[in-house]
């Protein structure tokens, strides 16, 4: 049975930030800047929730890890 979220229909097919946190293994807070980013694929938003679907693949993280972040304060 498809579960109301907003004034639209979603499928079962469809995941929520909680549901996908938990699949992907990251906080519930980086996968709603991810869907705000447009960081994944064939996500909807309704309202104040996102409808994430379940074939979707989990992004790169391309966040700089390293602690070399470019050009910060040029030297000359």
């Amino acid at each position: 049975m498809p579960s109301l979220v907003g004034s639209e229909m979603c499928k079962e097919t469809d995941l929520t930030i909680k549901q996908a946190a938990e699949k992907w293994d990251i906080s519930e807070r980086r996968i709603q800047v991810l869907c705000r980013e447009g960081r994944i694929e064939g996500v909807k938003r309704f309202g104040r929730a996102w409808a994430i679907p379940n074939d979707a693949e989990k992004p790169v993280d391309a966040r700089v890890t390293t602690g070399e972040y470019r050009n910060w304060r040029k030297k000359s």
